[in-house]
């Protein structure tokens, strides 16, 4: 994501160029949020329970499906959302808590979603999932904090082949080297379009549900801009204003490295929420680098806040700015996000922004 305050990039060369600024909106009275409307959910399809179900964000009970874990063999590994083995898994939780409930009910989970991807593929397994999220608690979450994680958004696998296409030349339009620009330490690449498929299936079934949420705060804010329930509607206004470019992109940190504070803005179309799937794992491929979020309140000092992340983890969080009420109503509160200087190891990073660059 790219470091800066309010710049944009040249894409060729990661060179800043010239922001182009969003008329002032007009006013229009904020109808009440409703986010399940927005949320495509096939009621006969399961859900997929990740192994951490108590996090905000994390798909509502539901069954799974008995198919999907019966297609792999008794002898097959399949790795858990923390990206030990479920055999090892289930052996240390016996260990630890001697037949626990919760322990057991966590191993079956992991399970059925590793099952699930594997036997419907990684795209549908997305799909799925994200129509299964409690999408009232994460926008309830966006509106007091301007973030909200969900747990186990890709498996441990998903996040080693994704962090691997790094050194896949042919799959990005664009590198920036970070240092060249005074951005911070480190490096990415954007993709270039076709997405791979799970990059595609993220962007695709994110976006409707959290137009809902985007549609709600443009309201509160008075601002005109309203965005289609499809992703495609809007990624055809983008293009016709001329952004046309991909944005979303993998990160790579090494020792020393970090990201400046910067918001995420690539021309006039700023669809006003994005996210981040943590890819590696902490403390064990890295330390440090943790995820930090700044936000800028009116006539007082800014707040700082730390964002803890697992492997597969992902973060929805704010571009530039969200509502916040106060003494004499709504008002925009700014906020940025960085990465913190990593102390060992190698971290990589995907993120999605749904609006396309100039």
């Amino acid at each position: 994501m790219k470091p800066s305050d309010n710049r944009e990039f040249d894409f060729n060369e990661g060179a800043p160029e010239r922001q182009r600024r969003v008329a002032p909106p007009t006013r229009a009275p904020a109808p009440p949020l409703n986010v399940a409307a927005a949320v495509p959910v096939n009621a006969s399809a399961p859900v997929l329970l990740p192994a951490s179900a108590a996090t905000v964000g994390a798909p509502t009970p539901a069954a799974t499906s008995a198919g999907a874990a019966e297609s792999t063999s008794a002898g097959a590994t399949v790795l858990s959302n923390a990206g030990a083995p479920i055999s090892a898994t289930v052996t240390a939780a016996a260990a630890a808590g001697a037949g626990s409930d919760d322990a057991a009910r966590a191993a079956a989970s992991a399970l059925a979603l590793a099952n699930a991807r594997k036997a419907i593929g990684a795209a549908a397994g997305i799909a799925v999932h994200v129509a299964g999220l409690d999408w009232q608690a994460i926008a309830a979450e966006l509106d007091a904090r301007g973030y909200a994680i969900v747990p186990g958004m890709l498996t441990a696998e998903e996040c080693v082949a994704m962090a691997a296409q790094y050194a896949q030349p042919a799959l990005f339009r664009s590198r920036v080297v970070m240092a060249r620009h005074g951005y911070g330490s480190g490096e990415y690449q954007y993709f270039r379009y076709p997405l791979p498929s799970t990059v595609s299936a993220l962007r695709q079934s994110l976006y409707g549900p959290l137009a809902g949420i985007a549609n709600h705060w443009h309201a509160v804010l008075q601002m005109e801009a309203r965005f289609a329930p499809d992703h495609a509607d809007f990624l055809a206004r983008c293009h016709a204003a001329g952004q046309q470019r991909p944005t979303p992109l993998l990160l790579q940190y090494g020792p020393g490295d970090y990201n400046c504070l910067h918001q995420d803005l690539y021309g006039e179309h700023v669809f006003p929420l994005q996210a981040a799937i943590l890819l590696s794992q902490p403390g064990v491929d890295f330390d440090g680098g943790e995820f930090v979020l700044t936000e800028q309140r009116p006539r007082m000092q800014s707040r700082v806040e730390v964002v803890p992340l697992k492997q597969g983890d992902m973060v929805i969080f704010a571009v530039n700015h969200r509502p916040a009420q106060g003494a004499r109503g709504a008002h925009r509160v700014q906020m940025r996000h960085g990465v913190s200087r990593l102390r060992s190891g190698a971290r990589h990073t995907l993120g999605i922004i749904f609006h396309d660059a100039e």
